[in-house]
């Protein structure tokens, strides 16, 4: 019995203290309707969380009648976590207090790919963060660092295609080094959980399609994160659209990201106009021009997209699907175009909706992760204002 109380205790603190996120400031009363928890229990709970400095009372200031109820609300200066975006050619890193609020942002030049080198970058630098904010109660509660690759369940990076890395168990190879949690979990399963926390708290069926060097896939589906039996679920860039189309590095030919991923993209279009320097503000320009050749290109751009959209909407029947790509930004009526090749009458879907996150949906997630693992809430919403 005493491992059963011990249980309900804990699923108690993790339902309050969700709920004191959740609505910001709230009274006890409050708290014991909304949950359905007696006051005695209701009590108990606020008390070790008081004592604990995880959240604190204020007096409401406005009242009609009667006293002013005592609110409680989240110390969200209690501790840290730092979001770490591990990318082919930059780190970022960005540390949030514990509401998310973006309080440091740092990008760092990446110019190796030699593992032992990046580890000794990561732990510099996150060295330097625990430093920085050792002085909080509880510092740094988490290092949450997302990769551009496949990640197993046990957060061991199986394979990171850009820089080449088979089989790295870089949670373990940092936490030899730093005393703290580390936490390494794939970058698309990072910003769908962004764009739940941040933007969309209320729909429990989410896809998030990243489409920057090729094409990942984050799932939520009936609002949990879906990784699939060994974690690696989401690798629809390696969807087979042309079997025998251009080869891929995955060792199949004909893959999607090969058509509709942000690179190559520009790959086609430094090939097509004879410039090798393409970037998002030439092709604005060019688009704003009406240069014929590229407005050809992304027409044939937004046809891919759609294609592999259509078997990812068969396949998950989603509520939101967000494409994050600043491509999609810069070309007019980019979703209306896309919406119009999905012309089958058995995909269905909600909103298909172009990401406001962008580049650091990644980072993002990862705070937000670091958070919601600190906190244990199995819900976790977020203002974005502060944070973007």
């Amino acid at each position: 019995m005493t491992g059963d109380g011990a249980y309900i205790k804990k699923i108690n603190r993790s339902y309050i203290l969700g709920q004191i996120v959740e609505h910001g400031m709230i009274s006890r009363a409050e708290l014991s309707k909304i949950t359905g928890l007696n006051k005695a229990t209701i009590s108990v709970q606020v008390s070790d969380l008081l004592d604990e400095e995880l959240i604190y009372e204020t007096r409401q200031e406005h009242n009609t009648v009667g006293r002013r109820p005592i609110m409680l609300s989240l110390n969200n200066q209690a501790g840290y976590v730092l979001g770490i975006d591990l990318e082919y050619k930059h780190i970022t890193y960005n540390v949030s207090d514990l509401l998310g609020n973006s309080l440091t942002h740092d990008i760092v030049e990446l110019n190796t790919s030699d593992y032992d080198q990046i580890i000794q970058i990561l732990v510099d630098h996150i060295g330097d963060y625990i430093n920085t904010y050792s002085d909080s109660g509880y510092g740094i509660v988490n290092v949450v660092v997302s990769v551009h690759g496949t990640v197993n369940k046990d957060e061991q990076v199986f394979f990171i295609p850009r820089h080449q890395w088979h089989n790295k168990n870089l949670k373990e190879d940092l936490e030899n080094q730093l005393d703290t949690t580390i936490h390494i979990e794939n970058n698309a399963n990072l910003c769908a959980l962004a764009e739940k926390v941040y933007q969309y708290h209320h729909t429990d069926n989410l896809l998030c399609i990243n489409m920057y060097t090729g094409i990942g896939l984050g799932i939520i589906m009936d609002g949990e994160l879906i990784k699939g039996y060994h974690g690696y679920a989401g690798e629809m860039g390696h969807m087979v659209l042309f079997p025998e189309g251009k080869p891929c590095r995955c060792g199949n030919k004909g893959c999607w990201e090969l058509y509709a991923s942000e690179s190559s993209l520009f790959s086609l279009l430094a090939e097509q106009m004879n410039n090798q320097q393409v970037s998002y503000d030439l092709l604005k320009k060019w688009l704003k021009e009406q240069n014929a050749d590229v407005c050809e290109q992304m027409e044939q751009f937004l046809k891919y997209i759609s294609i592999g959209l259509n078997n990812i909407i068969n396949l998950y029947n989603p509520e939101t699907i967000v494409l994050n790509s600043e491509v999609l930004h810069l070309y007019p009526n980019a979703i209306d175009k896309i919406k119009e090749h999905l012309t089958s009458s058995v995909s269905q879907y909600r909103d298909i909706v172009i990401s406001d996150l962008g580049k650091r949906a990644s980072v993002m997630g990862a705070c937000a992760f670091g958070i919601k693992n600190f906190l244990k809430i199995p819900e976790l919403s977020l203002d974005i204002s502060e944070t973007v």
